[in-house]
């Protein structure tokens, strides 16, 4: 029969440590304010919910050692859109550390000029640059800038996520010889012409668990013939889809269509569910400011570094 001390003991509930803090759209820790903060468990309980001021809470939470330890949190502020991630997962040997960005009601694309871009972040001007002339570049740059902000911050975004990615040969990036800027450059997505050994290299890393392939790529993008989504994070991850009937040589090399965008969701259902079918309903388009907020968030949870293409987003 327990004793009341083994009882006493039962009872306890062994504590893990969360650290919440909250970003402003410039990738800086909000410097005032008090945020509203939710914090769920596994199953849904709430742990917390009240004010706390900017920009970091410490918070001791129950640990179960099950999945009840997966939480979600959620930060909200008055004139912020809402930010969280899920799942936080408590451990008694590590501090849980969740870094959350919310960017401001009606909020504005703050792109720098051309120069200040080559300077700043060469690895996008010269991707701008790709099959063009300087002066070609810096008109396309200079054009979007002004007439379609939402799709610079668009490929600014996607031009970013890809030159991290390690394909087993070079990144995406390398591959590209033409970016088409038409009609089809938008706020969600860019086509372009890449060496054909691009399939192979993604098809590669996907063997090594690094993409997953897409089945029937055709019935989210007309026309494709293969398509692969990287898996690294939770939320906002690169997808690669390949036109491989539309050729081109370029400089002597077979080039193949390829169209890159960034999905707010991993999951196939959840990308269906809550993004295609909203989207096709409302006749949305992916938000390149959602993709902003939600990768890095997702970068930030895996330590990689910090996910920060060359604008940023303020009133």
């Amino acid at each position: 029969m327990p004793t009341a001390k083994t009882q006493k003991a039962s009872a306890r509930t062994d504590q893990a440590t969360m650290v919440v803090s909250v970003y402003d759209a410039t990738r800086q820790l909000i410097g005032k304010g008090e945020f509203l903060i939710r914090i769920f468990d596994g199953f849904q309980n709430q742990l917390f919910d009240d004010y706390k001021p900017a920009p970091t809470t410490l918070f001791r939470l129950p640990y179960r050692d099950n999945l009840q330890d997966n939480c979600t949190v959620l930060a909200s502020g008055k004139a912020y859109v809402d930010a969280g991630f899920t799942p936080v997962k408590l451990s008694l040997k590590a501090v849980a550390l969740v870094d959350l960005m919310l960017i401001p009601d009606n909020a504005n694309f703050q792109f720098i000029d051309w120069n200040t871009l080559k300077s700043a972040d060469a690895v996008a001007s010269n991707f701008i640059a790709t099959g063009s002339s300087d002066a070609e570049a810096q008109a396309h740059y200079e054009d979007l800038r002004q007439t379609k902000p939402a799709a610079l911050a668009s490929l600014l975004n996607l031009i970013t996520a890809m030159k991290a990615i390690q394909l087993p040969s070079k990144t995406p990036l390398d591959y590209f010889k033409e970016i088409l800027w038409n009609e089809s450059l938008a706020q969600d997505r860019f086509f372009g012409y890449a060496d054909r050994s691009m399939v192979d290299q993604v098809r590669r890393a996907s063997l090594e668990g690094e993409f997953a392939p897409e089945p029937s790529p055709g019935l989210f993008h007309p026309d494709a013939t293969s398509s692969y989504k990287q898996i690294q994070f939770g939320e906002a991850n690169v997808q690669l889809t390949f036109h491989e009937k539309d050729t081109k040589k370029i400089d002597g090399v077979v080039c193949v269509k390829v169209e890159p965008d960034i999905d707010y969701y991993k999951d196939l259902g959840a990308h269906t569910l809550l993004e295609v079918i909203p989207n096709s309903i409302t006749h949305g388009l992916t938000d390149p400011k959602k993709v902003y907020v939600l990768r890095w968030i997702a970068g930030k949870r895996a330590g990689v570094p910090e996910f920060a293409p060359p604008y940023t987003i303020g009133v």
